[in-house]
């Protein structure tokens, strides 16, 4: 199994800002959240694991292929660090393995039959759903 792509410290840019949500005094003084900055293009991870992150639909991801990451979880500045790097290295593992090739395979006859029945099924139910015929 090939070894999984990791991201070096000096690749990522970290800004303490201040947490949102209840907190008291505290999250009005204390700046514990943290904004991890990874610029996708500029990093030493593969081409291919390059390629498939900017690919990515991920809010986090902006135009400019930086992937912002917030976390304010924890009311240590150090535990946020590691959680907002934790993240990071999750988006990565999702994308370091290639997506197995979908090879386009045929249905079977016995499936064709099988939807062809319930077609006729479904048919019939909604066939009886009128007005009685040969009565008038």
């Amino acid at each position: 199994m090939p070894e999984r792509p990791t991201i070096a410290p000096d690749e990522v840019a970290f800004s303490a800002i201040r947490a949102q949500g209840a907190g008291g005094q505290n999250v009005n003084k204390v700046s514990n959240a943290v904004h991890l900055r990874f610029v996708v293009r500029a990093s030493s991870l593969p081409e291919a694991v390059k390629a498939r992150l900017l690919a990515l639909s991920d809010t986090r991801l902006t135009q400019d292929g930086v992937i912002v990451i917030k976390a304010q979880g924890s009311r240590s500045l150090e535990q946020n660090k590691a959680e907002a790097l934790a993240r990071l290295q999750a988006m990565v593992d999702a994308v370091a393995v290639p997506p197995k090739a979908r090879r386009a395979t045929r249905p079977t006859r016995a499936s064709r039959e099988r939807r062809l029945e319930g077609k006729a099924q479904r048919s019939a139910i909604k066939q009886a759903r009128g007005r009685p015929r040969g009565l008038d």
